[in-house]
């Protein structure tokens, strides 16, 4: 079992692939940022993720590289090949078919591959319905700075996210921070990422670096221009709440998705409220073309 000071350098190692897919994310680089050999990284990595280093990293590029196809039309897939990684079209070609079983070309094109797994989940698929009939709300454009947070990583997307949260309500405690500004930050896109591999953190904005790192790590949440959603509801609506707003807003907003993830900033927070309710801004990263 790896212990707290280990996990805490595979986190510093997590932040920085999710900082910049397109790197050349070696184990033998990635080693460096944890600061043991790279045959002691590589076992603690896949102990602490489940995964090895080699399929944590291409899944997050694949997944990355499917939210591009889907929602940047004037891209070309080549260019989206570079962006996620990949320095050759064809060997982008081939792990992209064995992860979704259709080329980049036709996923772009038929969108109907889009596997939704979320919906397998009788909540969620029972909260799409209900939402089904309302309008999306619009979105304001703002411009963020950088936010530094606590977080705590969690694998999975259902209740055990409380688990998270409790962990940083514990630390705040202990720490006599607030446990005011609450942010979900969401690493994984569920209409094509199985609910019980999709990677959340669950974080508090900060004013101070954390001093004891551990279960309880920082970063900083990337600044830019996003799309701020206000959306409120019950446990099982957020994520088809999601999936809309890409379907039908950005797909027709004339702007593409932003190289950082998109996250939650809670008023009510669904996972630890007694009625499971939310009320929430989303913020979507976005860019001009």
């Amino acid at each position: 079992m790896p212990s707290i000071q280990q996990r805490a350098r595979i986190n510093d190692v997590l932040h920085q692939i999710h900082r910049d897919l397109s790197a050349p994310l070696t184990g033998a680089g990635l080693a460096r940022i944890a600061a043991y050999s790279e045959q002691h990284f590589h076992r603690l990595f896949k102990a602490v993720t489940g995964e090895s280093l080699h399929r944590y990293v291409r899944r997050v590029r694949l997944e990355h590289a499917a939210n591009l196809l889907m929602f940047e039309p004037s891209t070309t897939v080549r260019d989206i090949a570079f962006k996620c990684g990949y320095s050759s079209l064809a060997s982008f070609t081939r792990v992209f078919r064995e992860q979704f079983d259709v080329t980049p070309g036709r996923w772009r094109q038929q969108e109907q591959f889009r596997r939704e797994p979320y919906l397998s989940d009788p909540e969620i698929a029972a909260g799409a319905q209900r939402i089904a009939t309302l309008a999306l709300p619009q979105p304001d454009l703002i411009e963020l700075p950088d936010q530094p947070v606590a977080y705590v990583r969690h694998l999975g997307y259902n209740r055990s996210i409380r688990s998270a949260w409790q962990v940083l309500q514990a630390w705040a405690l202990a720490e006599q921070r607030s446990f005011v500004h609450q942010i979900g930050l969401h690493h994984s896109n569920p209409a094509w990422t199985p609910l019980d591999r999709c990677r959340y953190v669950a974080c508090l904005r900060i004013d101070s670096p954390v001093s004891r790192r551990g279960m309880v790590n920082s970063m900083l949440i990337p600044g830019g221009l996003h799309a701020r959603f206000k959306f409120s509801g019950q446990y099982g609506e957020l994520l088809p709440w999601i999936n809309r707003l890409q379907d039908e807003w950005l797909a027709s907003s004339g702007l593409k998705t932003g190289g950082s993830p998109a996250f939650t900033e809670y008023q009510r927070n669904q996972f630890i409220d007694p009625l499971e309710r939310f009320e929430l801004y989303y913020y979507q990263p976005v860019s001009f073309y």
